[in-house]
């Protein structure tokens, strides 16, 4: 008689928890000494819950069947030219912060599940967090290898990974990772699967990946797709690992709270970046950051916690502060970003006329009255040919490690948010309330960070002068500076035969 055929959770089950065993030679505390620090407490591993059941014979065949797809449209791009038909080469400055921001994060998140695919001591979360790691290298790869093919036609592609461990804004995404990939398995999930991919992350592939669709994109477009249908497994995991904690033992609750409280914070002071590559980066923006940030996080995020208030857990702390400064954070980031611009990787540029309708129509209260007025100054400079990049270094935030550009939104939009304390004798400065209030919760881990800024100061950074740093960063002169009268606006000119250069459509470009 033939064998009865397995459903799908049987099978899952045999290939999950049916390949664990307890320890006899040593301790189980001893084998998984990493689950029990933090105070987190498990009373029974067997109630995790993967919902996809997934199997490795499915993953393999499922991330095939991807790839093939995805490579596809990578060879036909290429084949194709598919650089010619981008809305203007100003817009791959998104692409050189997407590739050298956020393309490491991929990868160390993939050494930070590869982690805890090892030290969980429950069998199911092993193997979902062995599968998740896998995703993240995958992402790394695909972006990697998409993103290639920009570098044999534009400059500031050639050493992502480099920069990511030098150059000063992208010590933003950096200090994030390493916060995560330093703090136990159970915060680090909370942070990454979580704070970030659960209730941030379709802030970045979703609106993002849109634009890069309205910008003639393809490539990108493809892989970010690809990506997210992990996301929504890696999101699913992320909201599992919660409940199955908070349900798990009482005492969990106001850990989780305030790894909540802090990790959405980190997480969004990160998308900052994002905001300025939505709003300013993009030739073509299809979502303002304002409407993706009511969509994303007002309203889907509201509808996760209020399901999430049974178990006793709240909205992250400054949530209604990161509502208010949707207003003014891309325009904030961006000023730093064209003021600083002789020390990007990315060519910077001012927004064009049609940009500034755009913009102030999506931000009717705020770009006119506060931005406008910045950008059409800088902008009267640059024709008058008197306009100069900063020659200072900015101050930056001790924890998030954004300059201190963000303003007190809900009382004066004009005034520095500027915040200080004491640490056995030193006074360290932050940006914000929320960035004040994780490094007073455990100030031994962030008053080691590595502050750009404070390093080059301090000569450890290749040299006193700028030319200096920005070899030690491996930026070359046809990265940096403006973008109208780069390589690669003379480039796209010689391609185009002038007729939609910006400097036709402004006459200016910072």
């Amino acid at each position: 008689m033939p064998s009865k055929k397995l459903n799908l959770r049987k099978r899952y089950e045999l290939l999950t928890r049916g390949m664990g065993w307890e320890t006899t030679h040593q301790k189980m505390d001893d084998v998984f000494p990493y689950d029990t620090f933090e105070g987190i407490k498990i009373t029974d591993w067997d109630k995790w819950e993967d919902p996809f059941r997934l199997t490795m014979d499915a993953y393999w065949k499922f991330q095939a069947e991807k790839e093939k797809k995805l490579y596809a449209v990578i060879d036909s791009f290429a084949q194709n030219n598919g650089q010619t038909n981008l809305a203007d080469a100003s817009y791959l400055s998104a692409i050189k912060l997407f590739i050298t921001g956020v393309t490491p994060i991929e990868y160390a998140a993939h050494r930070g599940f590869a982690h805890l695919g090892r030290h969980f001591r429950g069998d199911g979360a092993r193997i979902a967090c062995q599968m998740q790691a896998i995703d993240e290298l995958r992402h790394q790869q695909t972006q990697v290898h998409t993103i290639s093919h920009y570098n044999k036609h534009f400059d500031g592609l050639h050493d992502p990974f480099h920069q990511f461990d030098r150059v000063w804004y992208l010590s933003v995404p950096k200090a994030f990772s390493e916060d995560a990939l330093s703090a136990g398995p159970f915060e680090f999930i909370t942070s990454i699967s979580f704070a970030f991919e659960y209730v941030l992350t379709n802030l970045l592939f979703v609106p993002f990946m849109s634009g890069a669709a309205y910008n003639g994109d393809m490539a990108t477009v493809t892989f970010g797709f690809s990506a997210q249908s992990d996301e929504s497994r890696h999101m699913t995991l992320g909201l599992e690992i919660i409940k199955f904690m908070l349900e798990q033992h009482e005492d969990n609750l106001p850990i989780v709270q305030r790894w909540m409280d802090k990790h959405f914070w980190r997480a969004y002071r990160l998308l900052a970046l994002v905001a300025a590559m939505q709003d300013y980066m993009l030739t073509n923006s299809p979502m303002s950051w304002k409407e993706a940030w009511d969509v994303y996080f007002v309203e889907n995020g509201g509808a996760l916690f209020e399901d999430l208030s049974r178990y006793g857990l709240r909205m992250p702390k400054y949530h209604e502060l990161a509502t208010a400064e949707a207003e003014h954070i891309s325009h904030q980031v961006w000023s730093v970003f064209c003021s600083l611009g002789n020390a990007t990787g990315f060519h910077t540029f001012l927004p064009t006329a049609e940009k500034m309708a755009w913009l102030s129509e999506k931000y009717p209260d705020t770009f006119d009255k506060y931005y406008r007025p910045r950008f059409e100054y800088w902008a009267k400079q640059q024709a008058e040919g008197t306009f100069e990049f900063q020659k200072g270094l900015p101050q930056l935030c001790q924890v998030c490690q954004v300059p201190m550009v963000f303003t007190e939104v809900q009382t004066d939009p004009m005034q520095i948010s500027y915040r200080v304390t004491e640490h056995g004798g030193d006074k360290y400065h932050f940006c914000s309330d929320g960035c004040k209030d994780i490094f007073e919760y455990e100030p031994e881990k962030y008053v080691q960070a590595w502050l750009p800024v404070h390093q080059i100061y301090q000569g450890n950074c290749g040299g006193a002068t700028i030319p200096e740093v920005l070899q030690w960063y491996k930026f070359t002169p046809e990265d940096v500076g403006n973008y109208i009268g780069s390589r690669d606006h003379a480039r796209w000119q010689e391609w185009k035969g002038g007729s939609e250069a910006m400097v036709n459509k402004t006459g200016s470009g910072a």
